[in-house]
């Protein structure tokens, strides 16, 4: 019962993580930079992975999307393709835990679902850790220019977007290391078990073979005071 409320758990935390990922990757300030006027802001410049944008004032926006993939910067790409993996592995990984998850009636056997769980786990931890690297490479370059005295074109600062990604890799990453733990103490306590019968029988049986030594021995031995009355 334990076990089940563990998973749960961990399938929980790894749903919402994949979901704060997943979302990730169409939010919209990745990056924002503001131009203040006297009284008010008069523009708000924020990009994403797939197009910059301005806003102004009165909440107008005028974007323009990336014109091609091979004129993109270098990080922008490795952002991209590692976000895109991030998404997959969370998918591929929200449906073995639904197999393998003691509480569903999937995935066959016990131990068929015990490893079907552990590889759901794996799936997620491998998600969040791509997305916390795509997201911890496009800050890098923010906060690089940001301090960078020598650059002179517009600097721009953290979005929200890098936040919710970091936050839904942490949650990733958390539920498929509980996923894996669970199913590893599962799988020495079995091992402990079995090595344990295994010990008991074969000292039984030595047991029982030492019996019917020491019989057949007092059998084959012959009867001292029986051949003594028998002169008699």
């Amino acid at each position: 019962m334990g076990n089940m409320v563990t998973e749960i758990v961990a399938f929980l935390l790894t749903i919402s993580g994949w979901i704060l990922v997943s979302s990730t990757l169409a939010t919209d300030y990745w990056k924002v930079s503001s131009v203040d006027g006297t009284v008010i802001t008069t523009a708000t410049f924020w990009s994403n992975l797939w197009k910059t944008c301005v806003t102004d004032s009165t909440g107008v926006s005028n974007c323009k999307d990336f014109p091609s993939m091979l004129a993109l910067d270098a990080y922008i790409q490795v952002c991209r393709g590692l976000m895109i993996a991030a998404v997959c592995l969370g998918f591929f990984g929200s449906i073995l835990a639904l197999v393998g998850m003691k509480c569903t009636k999937l995935g066959g056997t016990e131990s068929t679902k015990a490893r079907l769980t552990v590889l759901s786990g794996c799936h997620f931890i491998l998600s969040g850790l791509c997305c916390m690297t795509a997201c911890s490479i496009y800050a890098h370059r923010i906060t690089t220019d940001f301090f960078d005295p020598l650059f002179v074109a517009q600097k721009f600062e953290l979005g929200a977007a890098l936040f919710i990604g970091w936050s839904g890799s942490v949650l990733c990453i958390l539920g498929g290391l509980v996923f894996c733990l669970s199913m590893s103490e599962g799988f020495i306590v079995r091992s402990e078990c079995l090595y344990s019968g295994t010990a008991s029988f074969v000292t039984a049986c030595n047991k029982d073979k030492k019996t019917d030594k020491s019989v057949h021995k007092e059998q084959a031995k012959p009867s001292r005071q029986f051949g003594r009355n028998a002169y008699v």
